[in-house]
């Protein structure tokens, strides 16, 4: 499990835990949105009171902000990315395993919901398949 952080995105750890006192474990970028994953225990903490931090975050940044609970493996797979995609449903998700080259098939359900997932010039769709190959191992996505 290979993370890659770049000096922007440790400046944004930094911030997020002077401002929630919770140190993230990750911090990424998904649809023009930022996306910290922290330890499943201080979510609660990390959001705030009527959700204070993430908010005064939002300001600071003038960035839509997601918290997402830390992935234990597979398992995890379909709630991190639901987390991840919000507020687009997926119908089902299904893993396969050849030979070490792990493959991702997420059912979207709808063409709207297909279309959403890919983006324009299937951006949001190399994005998430840079997350998953990061935090899973993933080398293949597709989207039906």
């Amino acid at each position: 499990m290979k993370k890659i952080f770049d000096m922007q995105f440790i400046r944004y750890i930094n911030l997020f835990g002077r401002v929630t006192k919770i140190s993230a474990k990750h911090c990424f970028s998904y649809n023009n949105m930022l996306v910290y994953v922290i330890q499943r225990n201080q979510i609660e903490r990390a959001i705030g009171k009527d959700n204070i931090n993430l908010k005064r975050l939002s300001k600071i940044l003038d960035k839509r902000i997601r918290v997402v609970a830390e992935p234990n493996g597979i398992e995890d797979m379909q709630r991190f990315i639901s987390v991840i995609i919000s507020p687009i449903q997926i119908q089902g998700l299904e893993v396969k395993d050849k030979d070490n080259n792990k493959e991702v098939a997420i059912s979207a359900g709808g063409r709207e919901n297909k279309a959403m997932l890919i983006g324009r010039q299937r951006s949001r769709e190399a994005e998430l398949k840079d997350i998953l190959e990061q935090y899973f191992g993933v080398k293949t996505l597709k989207i039906i």
